[in-house]
């Protein structure tokens, strides 16, 4: 476990969400995104080696990204997690036994979260945030509309950000933003091209 970074974290406040690549890509990936300013980083546990590739980035960013896990399920997940480095959890639903854990230890923990009800428990369980997931399906509005009664809650919408819609996200009362494909573009990965994703990262940091 390594201490989570609030500086970092509002210093850009989007969580770049990595799936399914080796170690190598990885490590690539980080570097053009810590080199654009970007200060967060989510593996998902269903990714391969996650625990070591957790492990590599630490050793390498430490200090220059919060590194945290995604997918967490469950509290056995979220000790491996925290064991290799993470010095945060992303889960995609409500674990009250993960949130709990993790506020014990001190973890910032985002918790995947659907309706109203989900929210509120997420965030009395003491969540950092509450993931709202899956926005695609959702969208800026649907948060406008429970942030109203639930003002003092801190949302983090996640699938479906995109250059179009954060803006409407941010007016709509979002504090920061989950962002995978859209901003790790798979092209770009697949060719190698770090340049192209460099001046992609690019025109996301402006958005914000």
């Amino acid at each position: 476990m390594k201490e989570f970074s609030e500086e970092l974290f509002t210093e850009t406040p989007i969580v770049g969400i990595l799936r399914g690549y080796d170690q190598e890509t990885v490590l690539n990936i980080a570097r053009t995104f810590v080199n654009e300013g970007f200060t967060n980083l989510e593996i998902t546990r269903n990714s391969p080696d996650v625990y070591q590739i957790i492990e590599a980035l630490v050793k390498e960013f430490e200090g220059k990204l919060n590194i945290g896990c995604g997918t967490v399920l469950t509290k056995k997940d979220a000790k491996k997690a925290l064991k290799a480095g993470a010095s945060f959890i992303v889960t995609p639903i409500i674990n009250k036994d993960v949130i709990r854990f993790c506020v014990k230890k001190g973890v910032p923990v985002f918790p995947g979260a659907f309706s109203p009800t989900e929210m509120y428990t997420a965030w009395k369980l003491g969540a950092k945030m509450v993931k709202v997931f899956p926005s695609a399906n959702l969208g800026p509005s649907y948060i406008a509309n429970v942030a109203a009664p639930l003002d003092f809650i801190d949302y983090m919408p996640t699938g479906g950000v995109s250059l179009e819609n954060i803006e409407d996200f941010k007016k709509a009362g979002a504090k920061a933003f989950g962002m995978g494909s859209l901003l790790f573009d798979p092209e770009m990965i697949e060719k190698n091209d770090w340049e192209a994703l460099a001046k992609h990262f690019r025109i996301f940091k402006e958005a914000l």
